[in-house]
């Protein structure tokens, strides 16, 4: 039975919105082998992350479950709260013959120390590197392999590392592409890739990029410097409403665009660009290794990036499509539809049962919904859910536990419907509501418009009784009582 089973290749990126693939309606940005993935398989147009907060959306897509669900809402919990119906879908891969293997995050616990407290993950190759820049010395593979190779100092300025922060590490601005951490996670890749096995695989490739700082290589920086690249998304109402939702920490506000934000632009381009040109060294090494044929690939993020946006940047308290709107991709030549754009909503949820049912055992409990009846042509991509949620309950914060009252949580929850998007923050008595087919740009917020009160209730009950059906219903039920 093993041997029946794909391989998986699971590329999964930091921070990387939707809007960064050049064949998906982006004529500014380099991205030929991620075009190739999408002719070769099926691009979701319009997929979400569940939460726009690394920890919560990771532990979200690796279970199927929602952050709320299994109780993974922030960034820093002590440990990742697995019990008997809580499993990440990579042990339970291993559990049916996959050897699994990872470079790069996992982040579902918090990696303050430099690493984090394991669960049963059921990978057997595990070089975690959660951040490029952080924890040098400390328990961080990539870092690790620079100083074993005696190039740590031609990568990586550490002159102004805090230790007491876990951070301050810079890469040098004409960094050796081959000594970036994108390329190291290919690498690590590449060498699980080619041994031998008797059965299937599954390597987990996550990128830290191009997660902020916007660090890309300088020549990469420079390419789209060279460019007249459109200016950020900046409605007239946008300062009028990041003002109003200022009690909404955490979201850093950095105005109309400018120069600034151009810059960010190029070097956030540059480093999907790099990004683009190991995922090409992935699919080499399946077909010089004879395995394409037989390997699922996955390309995605888990969440998105402001990137000047509405007066924003980096990724908090906001639902924007920016932050929450990513790529995801799957590709199967022979097995899977090719050159299909699905754009009927999808989660980030439903990668995990679309996982559990290519190798045979479905979930017996999940927020998610397979995707391989789109994936295999039995299923009409234009539609996958009526819905799709988002949460941000007080994911964030960038302060230290002995640094009390610094701190201003907030809980904010995202409805959107096919055509509707109703964000709540609850508690400041301010949300937002964007007509999407009318509004793509989310420019015009209509939660005090008097003409949308009826769909402002409606959609409101709606997102809460959604909320209420993904709660936790504790442990399994054995009996009437």
């Amino acid at each position: 039975m093993a041997n029946e089973l794909p391989n998986i290749l699971w590329i999964c990126t930091d921070q990387q919105r939707y809007d960064t693939v050049h064949c998906l309606n982006n004529p500014h940005i380099n991205t030929p082998v991620v075009d190739r993935l999408c002719a070769e398989g099926v691009a979701f147009s319009r997929a979400y992350c569940q939460s726009p907060v690394c920890q919560p959306s990771r532990a979200s897509f690796l279970t199927g479950l929602y952050p709320n669900t299994i109780h993974v809402n922030r960034n820093g919990n002590a440990y990742f709260p697995a019990n008997e119906r809580v499993r990440l879908i990579t042990r339970r891969l291993a559990d049916t013959g996959y050897d699994c293997g990872l470079a790069g995050k996992l982040h579902i616990a918090s990696c303050w120390t430099g690493t984090e407290p394991r669960v049963d993950d059921g990978y057997r190759v595990f070089d975690l590197s959660t951040s490029a820049l952080q924890f040098v010395g400390r328990g961080n593979a990539y870092t690790d392999w620079l100083t074993r190779i005696g190039r740590l100092d031609e990568a990586i300025d550490t002159s102004g590392i805090d230790p007491a922060r876990n951070s301050g590490a810079r890469y040098r601005p004409d960094i050796p592409p081959e000594l970036h951490q994108t390329a190291w996670c290919a690498d690590r890749a590449i060498e699980f890739m080619e041994q031998e096995r008797g059965g299937p695989w599954l390597m987990s490739v996550n990128i830290f990029d191009p997660h902020g700082p916007f660090d890309a290589p300088r020549s990469y920086q420079q390419r789209y410097l060279d460019k007249d690249l459109p200016p950020a998304i900046y409605g007239d109402r946008d300062a009028d409403t990041q003002e109003r939702l200022r009690g909404a920490f955490f979201q850093q506000y950095s105005g109309p665009p400018g120069d600034k934000q151009r810059r960010q632009k190029a070097s956030y381009y540059g480093m999907v660009e790099l990004i683009d040109e190991q995922v090409a060294r992935m699919l080499d090494a399946l077909e010089r290794t004879g395995q394409r044929d037989n390997t699922v690939v996955i390309f995605m993020s888990d969440h998105g990036e402001m990137l000047g946006d509405h007066g924003l940047t980096a990724k908090g308290c906001r639902f924007y499509e920016g932050a929450v709107r990513v790529p995801l991709i799957v590709s199967w030549p022979g097995r899977f539809r090719q050159g299909v754009v699905a754009d009927g909503l999808v989660e980030l949820t439903d990668v995990a049962p679309t996982l559990a049912e290519l190798a045979g055992e479905p979930l017996p409990w999940t927020n998610g919904r397979s995707l391989l009846p789109i994936l295999a042509g039995n299923a009409d991509p234009a539609h996958h859910r009526d819905h799709v949620r988002c949460e941000y309950y007080d994911a964030l914060n960038m302060y230290l536990p002995q640094e009390p009252g610094r701190h201003t949580p907030c809980w904010a929850t995202m409805y959107r419907d096919d055509r509707h998007k109703l964000v709540t923050y609850h508690g400041l008595g301010h949300g937002e509501l964007y007509d999407l087919q009318s509004d793509p740009q989310e420019v015009n917020n209509l939660w005090d418009d008097p003409a949308a009160a009826t769909l402002r209730a409606d959609l409101t009950q709606q997102s809460s009784a959604a909320t209420i059906a993904a709660c936790d219903p504790g442990p399994a039920q054995i009996g009437r009582f």
